[in-house]
């Protein structure tokens, strides 16, 4: 039997308000009204102003240009050498630098700072070297400890652990044992 199709009813005799009234509520349980597969499709392929990589990378980027920056300056401009304090010129300083031929004067100024950032770096170098060395020194003269307990450990254990023919303890290493413990303790 087919019921009537009338309007305002749908064939399982429900009216559309329940139908709205069920959207409605399924719509509040979501958070929204749900979107089309285009609107989908077009939300997802906008870009957003958030990148993290590409955040990350322009970092890195200026990060890299500050550092080359600096260090053609520090290649420009050579280091100047130090001044006096004091406020009056030293006449006899500008004499002796005119005598002096411009090589020498080279020589006198300070070091520059591509000079001083390497023979820092070679510090720091010969100071982890010299830590390795003790670090792997350290671990040596442990390992020899530990073998040489472990010898004498073997040799206690054998000689406690030997038997005579009729399956008796040896005595004699037992004994020499106690006696070895005994002169040990004041």
């Amino acid at each position: 039997m087919k019921t009537n199709n009338r309007a305002g009813f749908g064939e399982d005799g429900s009216s559309n308000v329940d139908h709205l009234r069920n959207r409605k509520k399924n719509e509040k349980r979501i958070g929204g009204k749900a979107l089309s597969l285009l609107a989908f499709a077009h939300a997802k392929s906008k870009p957003s102003g958030y990148n993290p990589s590409f955040i990350k990378k322009q970092r890195e980027f200026y990060r890299n240009a500050k550092r080359i920056s600096k260090f053609k300056k520090s290649i420009r401009q050579p280091s100047e050498p130090n001044k006096s304090h004091s406020s009056l010129p030293n006449i006899e300083a500008a004499n002796e630098d005119a005598a002096v031929p411009k090589s020498r004067r080279i020589g006198k100024k300070k070091k520059s700072s591509l000079q001083f950032l390497s023979e820092q770096v070679e510090r720091k170098r010969a100071d982890v070297e010299k830590a390795r060395v003790e670090r792997e020194a350290m671990i040596h003269a442990k390992m020899e400890e530990r073998l040489k307990v472990e010898a004498k450990r073997k040799f206690f254990r054998e000689n406690m652990s030997k038997r005579t023919r009729s399956g008796q303890p040896v005595m004699k290493y037992r004994i020499q044992h106690l006696l070895e413990g005994l002169q040990e303790k004041p």
